[in-house]
Parts: structure tokens; sequence; C-alpha cells
């Protein structure tokens, strides 16, 4: 078995204390014997919108190249669960997620699906594609946990790309997030263990769980969800770790016993 964490972080705009946390709560699961740790989405900065282009890097930016070095330097399997990219068609920018090994190469990039483009009814309106353009490739990687399938928060909405993932041999599926609190409070838990279930994977949630600013909170609660849809670990609010065991042998068995992927009819 191979013991996988879950960060919660509250970024905000100051970039240089987000990375700071970020490599501390790395280097603490490390420590606890985790062999891959998720960072939330958004982990290296979480400022005003209008600020968002002169937040974003490219692959090769500082950033990456900090979490590079922070996976091999800790020998974990490291993702990174998203930072805005520059280099999007018509100047916006993507919302992207990068996978590295505990060797600190780049083992995947996932850049998210489906823009949050909504009123959640807490007096706030959201509208990422203004400036996030969609991604289009869903991504799946081996890892030493199993088969890692990538998404970013909102997708976890959106159960076929799920399905997807699972056909792609994903026995993992990693979901960093930064749910609103108006949104996390009836659906995060809901949502990440219908996906765990529909699809018998281990669900890894990172999450941004806090006051970001006066006008942003997010409902964090960090989890890991078993093949069963149990919650095995959990974080509240603000910074922490949720860490859990990932059981191949469990894994199996629930399949093998439910074989409901193997049940599934499209006509």
């Amino acid at each position: 078995m191979h013991l996988i964490a879950a960060a919660q972080m509250v970024s905000t705009a100051d970039k240089a204390h987000n990375l700071d946390v970020a490599t501390r709560l790395v280097r603490q699961a490390a420590s606890l014997g985790a062999h891959l740790v998720g960072l939330p989405e958004n982990f290296s900065w979480m400022g005003p919108e209008p600020e968002r282009p002169s937040a974003a890097e490219g692959l090769d930016g500082p950033t990456l190249s900090r979490m590079a070095e922070l996976a091999r330097g800790t020998k974990t399997t490291l993702l990174a669960g998203s930072i805005l990219e520059e280099g999007a068609p018509g100047g916006r920018l993507y919302n992207t997620s990068v996978l590295f090994g505990p060797d600190g190469a780049r083992l995947a990039v996932y850049r998210k699906m489906h823009l949050f483009d909504v009123d959640v009814g807490d007096g706030a309106t959201y509208q990422e594609s203004a400036a996030v353009a969609p991604g289009t490739e869903v991504v799946a990687a081996d890892t030493v946990v199993g088969r890692l399938g990538m998404s970013v928060c909102y997708d976890l909405r959106f159960p076929e790309l799920y399905r997807r993932l699972s056909k792609d041999g994903a026995t993992l599926l990693a979901v960093p997030a930064a749910f609103t609190m108006m949104t996390g409070k009836d659906h995060w838990e809901v949502l990440l263990r219908a996906r765990a279930i529909e699809n018998q994977a281990y669900v890894l949630a990172p999450a941004q769980g806090g006051r970001h600013s006066a006008q942003r909170l997010t409902y964090g609660h960090a989890m890991v969800v078993d093949p069963w849809g149990l919650v095995t670990a959990r974080a509240s609010e603000g910074e922490g770790l949720a860490l859990a065991p990932v059981d191949p042998e469990l894994q199996a068995r629930i399949r093998r016993n439910l074989p409901c992927l193997a049940h599934r009819r499209l006509d």
C-alpha cells in the first residue's frame, strides 16, 4: 500500500508566501510517508481577477520549476494542483495542473476543460472564461500509486470526463479544487463520493479552504475517498493535510465483486 496526501491551503495574492506554504505541506506529507501529494487549484496565487495576467507563468516558469525541485527533493510524486498558465489563444490563460514524478520529471499536463461561469447565489458571479481558455485533452498518467486521472475543480460536475479517465485505466482520480462555500457545503463531498463509487476509484481531492480576501471564501474539506465511496481522510478549514492509504487489493476486490464497469452499456 501507498500513502497519498491531499493538501489544503488558503492561498492569497502573495505568491512567495503561497509557495512557502505549499513547500512546507509537501515536506510534511513526505515526512509522514506520503508517496503522492496533491496541492489545490490555484495553489500559487488567488488574487483579484483583473490581476490574473500578471500572475500567469509558463510551464518552465519559477513556480513549476520550484515544484519540480520539491518533488525531487522529497522523492514524492507531486500534483501541482493548478496554476494560471500563459499562452492560450486570444490572450487568455489556461488553468493548468501539472504532475511531477519523484525524480522531478514532468509526467503530465492537464488544462481544465470545464470553466466556472456561474452565479452561485452568494452574491458573487464567476466568469472564469473571461480570462481562461478551456483545455481540450483528457489526461491520465502512470504513477507509483496507480494510473492517475487528472481534473480540476468544476470538472467534478461532469461525470463523462471521469468515465473517459476510467476507460483509460485510471485507478485514482485527482480533483484539486477551490469550491465556494455556497456550493461546497452541499455538493463537494457528495460529488467526490459519487465519482469514486461510479468509477470504483480512489479520489484525491486537495482543496482551498478559508478566507482569501473580503470577497472570497472557500469551503475546504480536502479529502481522500476510497473506491467504495468512503471518506478515509479529511481536513476541515485552514491549512492542513488529509492522508490515507491506497490499497490495490481492496480496489481489485470491489471491482471483482461488483463489476459495474464491465456491465456498462452504451446502447
